[in-house]
This record gives structure tokens, C-alpha cells and sequence, in this order.
């Protein structure tokens, strides 16, 4: 048991926060680490535990190293984080995970990196970034599917530096966290931080560290690999929907109008023979993509309100207001009617009697679509001007 205040400081200039959830097997050689850190460097500590409802001895032991307890209501590693760093009092704030798979030896580079002005100092466990994995610290899925799989992404449709996007030890300026508004209350808050750091424009930096194996006994990681990894490429495709929404939506319309147009012309390629039942297809591939094309604007108003982009940051489509929605809606609904009107009159003028299919079909299905994009216009205008209500408050 410690008697010392080496964890506490009224004026540190470094905080340590490290979040928990029933830590007890792994808590204490952790902060045993920062002691050492504390007594041989020329840097003054705060340690915050944030503790997410530990019902072990987790709260006791960081207690006994004199170390803050802040307790955290709202469950998630994020939740827990945001909680904890919330209540730093130094200028620059280090982050890492309580079951001594990090070691807190390696705080100094951290400190040295945020002294000399990067915003954002990452850890790198991974080779490629010059980090080390003791064998077995990390499943083999993680370390060959699943960081790989995310770090490539954060750096092609990101365009972050980062060799190792999952690493949760890292250190950043307290300004800098705070200008972000992280939201994410799960495991996504790491990816969260490197998304919004990139679209920044922060002064970012790589640290290569060695991960150890997890030390805990009484129970396993809170990382689970298909639930997190979920949640992970979901946030990610809501932070790049152009990626999701915009290619696969255009690339659709494209097809579909293309389509109809050979099925009006009665076009023919080799022995297959365009008609009717090819504008219906193509129909169907014009209205799924278009809904497509305003799922990502959505999207991008959503990444907005997110604060993962800029509100500078809008497209041409994005600068669609209300009120130019509502006149394309009334257009296309008003170009519909017209072309069931049309087919309504050449029906009138047989008596009502039976129509060519075929010469029909070709008027009737562009005119339901035409009513159907409309009518998809409608809800969506109305839907995004709530969105952009929401966003300017």
C-alpha cells in the first residue's frame, strides 16, 4: 500500500486516464508503473481512474495509490474515457487500457511527443510502425484481419497517418480533445478520435510500443471482435457514404436509365431483345439508386451534426435547400401525371376498350416512376430540413 502523492497532482502536467471496469487482477501493477514514472521523470502526474460500476476491488486499489476515482453512470469504453477526461486538469492527457497489456513505462516518449506540439500522439503496436507484439497478446484475427482491414481504411478514405487505428494508448492536448466532441460511447471512440483528427487537420505523430499480454484472471476482454468490429464499420461508412451511398447509387441510375432507354427504343443485342419488361427492371434500378443518392446526403448531414466534417465542407448537392426540393419534388410529380394523363386519354379515346401492352407499358412506367422519385423527394426533403435544424442548433 502506498503512502505517497506521486499520482496526485493540484497542478500536473500530464493526466493519465484510465478507464475500469472490475480491474482488480491488473489495476494495481498499472499504477505501480506510474509511480515509477512519477519518481524518475521531471514531469508531475494526475492519474484518473474512471471507473464504469466496478463491483470488485478496483475502486480500493486505486484508493490505496492515491490515484482520482471518477465515477462514470453511463456504460461503454467511450462513456468511460470522455467521463475521465472530462475532469483532467493537466494541458496534455494520456489514455490507456487497465489490464497492464500496455506499459505505463512508456509514458515519458508520450509526454516528450505532446511537448513538442503535436496534438495527437499515437501508440503503434503493430511492426509495420515499428511496435512490437509480445506472442499472444493479440488474437491472430485481430492482428491479421481486423486492425489491417480498419487502419486501411482510416488511411485511404481519411487519409490519416496512423499504422495502428485500434491502439487505445495515446496522448493528445486537452484544447485539442475538446475542440472534437467526441460522441462515440463504445469501443468506436478510438476510430473516432483518428477520424476526426484527420478531417482536422491535426498535427498527428506514431510512437511505437510493446504490447504484452492482457493480465487479467477473474474475467475476459471487454472487446468483443464481431459486436466491435460491427459497430466500427458501421461508423466508418457513416463518416465516408459516398463510399456506401453515392458510387453504388449513381452506378444503379446509370444502369437503370440506360436500361430504359433500350426497352423504349425496342433495341436489340444479338439475340436478346429489349422491351417493356426492361423498363420495369430498369425502373426498379432508377428508383433504388436514387435513394441511394439521398441516403448520402443524409449521411453527410448526419457526419455534420457528428462533427466529422466541417459545415464548410458542403457539396453542391448538400446546398439543396428546402425549398428547391420541394419545386424538384412537384416537378417530377407534375412530369408523372402527365404521362399517366397522356395514357388516360389514349385509353378515353378507345372507349375504354383495350390498349397495345406493349406501347403502354413504355409511358405507364416511366410515369410511375417519375411519381415514386417524387414522392421519395418529399420525405426526404422534409426529413433533411429537421436534420439541418437540428445541426444549426
Amino acid at each position: 500500500m502506498t503512502t505517497n502523492n506521486l499520482l496526485y497532482s493540484e497542478n500536473p502536467d500530464i493526466t493519465v486516464v484510465i478507464p475500469c471496469l472490475n480491474e482488480e487482477d491488473t489495476l494495481g501493477a498499472c499504477l505501480s508503473k506510474l509511480e515509477i514514472v512519477a519518481k524518475n521523470e521531471n514531469f508531475t502526474l494526475e492519474v484518473i481512474v474512471a471507473d464504469n460500476g466496478s463491483q470488485d476491488k478496483s475502486i480500493g486499489i486505486a484508493s490505496q495509490f492515491n490515484a482520482r476515482v471518477v465515477h462514470v453512470s453511463r456504460k461503454g469504453y467511450g462513456a468511460a474515457l470522455m467521463g475521465g477526461i472530462e475532469q483532467a486538469k493537466a494541458p496534455f492527457v494520456l489514455m490507456a487500457d487497465a489490464d497492464d497489456s500496455y506499459d505505463f513505462l512508456e509514458v515519458p516518449k508520450f509526454f516528450q511527443k505532446t511537448k513538442e506540439g503535436f496534438d495527437l500522439v499515437q501508440g503503434c503496436r503493430l511492426p509495420r510502425g515499428g511496435g512490437k507484439i509480445i506472442k499472444g497478446a493479440m488474437p491472430w484475427s485481430h492482428r491479421h484481419i481486423g486492425n489491417p482491414l480498419f487502419t486501411f481504411l482510416v488511411r485511404s478514405w481519411f487519409n490519416s497517418p496512423i499504422n495502428d487505428v485500434y491502439c487505445g494508448m495515446r496522448a493528445f492536448k486537452k484544447s485539442f480533445y475538446d475542440s472534437l466532441k467526441m460522441r462515440c460511447t463504445g469501443m468506436e471512440f478510438a476510430t473516432e478520435m483518428i477520424i476526426k483528427a484527420a478531417n482536422s487537420g491535426a498535427k498527428t505523430v506514431e510512437v511505437p510500443i510493446t504490447l504484452h499480454k492482457d493480465g487479467r484472471i477473474q474475467h475476459p476482454p471487454h472487446l468483443r471482435t464481431i459486436r466491435d468490429g460491427w459497430k466500427t464499420l458501421q461508423f466508418f461508412l457513416i463518416c465516408a457514404p459516398s463510399k456506401l451511398f453515392l458510387l453504388p447509387g449513381l452506378i444503379m441510375c446509370s444502369i437503370g436509365i440506360l436500361g430504359g432507354v433500350l426497352g423504349y427504343l425496342g433495341s436489340s443485342l444479338g439475340p436478346v431483345t429489349f422491351g417493356a419488361h426492361t423498363m420495369l427492371g430498369s425502373s426498379l434500378f432508377v428508383i433504388s439508386g436514387y435513394q441511394a443518392v439521398l441516403m448520402h446526403l443524409l449521411s453527410l448531414d448526419l457526419s455534420q451534426k457528428l462533427g466529422m466534417r466541417s459545415l464548410e465542407d458542403n457539396t453542391f448537392l448538400q446546398k439543396l435547400t428546402t425549398s428547391q426540393g420541394a419545386r424538384i419534388c412537384l416537378l417530377l410529380l407534375l412530369s408523372g401525371v402527365f404521362l399517366w394523363g397522356k395514357v388516360f386519354l389514349s385509353w378515353q379515346s378507345t372507349d375504354f376498350g383495350p390498349l397495345d401492352y406493349a406501347m403502354t407499358m413504355k409511358i405507364v412506367i416511366p410515369g410511375a416512376t417519375l411519381i415514386s422519385l417524387s414522392l421519395e423527394m418529399m420525405i426526404f426533403t422534409f426529413f433533411r430540413s429537421w436534420i439541418k435544424v437540428e445541426i444549426n442548433n
